[in-house]
């Protein structure tokens, strides 16, 4: 990140890392959680290794704690219609004002779980259910469910499916798709086939014999789920200890995952330069449909 941002960073969570009578000050606490984060080496420094291990959980726990607040909040009515505009903008859809899906994370096997967390990817991990807005900022999050649980099945047991399933997100009123089409439409989000179809989620048209109009429909809202998949590769591709096994026991490994989610919006939001996120470092649709694949991917 920059230094104005790493800077910005340190006096919004400096005071809570203070520790007294202890001789690593603030700034390498966070240093040692962001090498960590970047490399995925609890030896990074010469420091014992349950000393690194109880720095870095402990400072994980404070930018979730100081930052989530702030920076992965649930929006406002106001704000889910700016989300709109963004999608309808840079996506060419109207009403969207998110995309839904889950990454699963390699962690450890839990001792004593069985096939609880072991995933269909071949590995055991805990999920995190996302939701991101078309600026690949993350807008509700869970994570912990077993890797061995479904994407739909999650989703309707986290805060954020439940609320969506309740009708109780400060979502706007429903306003007409065009002014060809003047039938109010609600505003809704988008996710893939293992979500639930609902007024307000869409899922593309299953099997593989459909019209025209549907295969186009399809195609729309494949392009509109990029900006879930690209969010999770610059997260995973920033952040590399995601694209390790966590050593880590599940409730530990959440605390990781959460501060990484915390940090990846606030640099988002705040690094205008876009030294974390570059202007090729995400996929792009361009004229006749030709898909470049963002840097992320390498």
């Amino acid at each position: 990140m920059p230094p104005d941002v790493y800077n910005l960073l340190l006096n919004l969570i400096s005071k809570s890392l203070k520790k007294p009578r202890q001789r690593i000050g603030p700034e390498e606490r966070l240093s040692l959680v962001l090498l960590y984060r970047r490399v995925g080496a609890e030896h990074c420094m010469e420091l014992g290794k349950s000393t690194v291990r109880e720095i870095i959980l402990e400072t994980c726990e404070v930018i979730w704690q100081l930052l989530s607040p702030i920076y992965v909040s649930e929006p406002t009515e106001s704000q889910y219609k700016d989300i709109a505009k963004d999608f309808y903008n840079m996506w060419n859809i109207p009403n969207c004002v998110g995309a839904i899906d889950g990454k699963h994370v390699a962690i450890k096997c839990p001792a004593n779980s069985n096939s609880m967390f072991y995933s269909y990817k071949k590995f055991f991990s805990i999920v995190l259910m996302a939701v991101c807005d078309a600026k690949y900022t993350f807008t509700a999050v869970s994570i912990g469910s077993y890797g061995s649980q479904s994407d739909g099945g999650i989703f309707r047991l986290t805060p954020f499916g439940h609320a969506l399933t309740q009708n109780t997100l400060p979502l706007p009123p429903p306003v007409p798709l065009s002014d060809v089409s003047p039938e109010p439409f609600p505003y809704f989000f988008v996710g893939d086939a293992a979500f639930p179809l609902r007024n307000n989620l869409m899922r593309p048209f299953p099997g593989a014999n459909l019209t025209h109009t549907k295969r186009i429909f399809n195609y729309r809202l494949s392009r509109v789920r990029r900006v879930i998949g690209n969010s999770f590769g610059i997260l995973t591709a920033q952040w590399r200890i995601l694209k390790t096994t966590i050593e880590c026991n599940p409730e530990n490994c959440e605390k990781i995952v959460l501060a990484c989610i915390a940090l990846h919006n606030f640099i988002m939001l705040n690094d205008h330069n876009r030294w974390y996120c570059p202007e090729n470092y995400v996929d792009r649709v361009e004229g006749h449909n030709i898909v470049h694949a963002g840097e992320w991917r390498r």
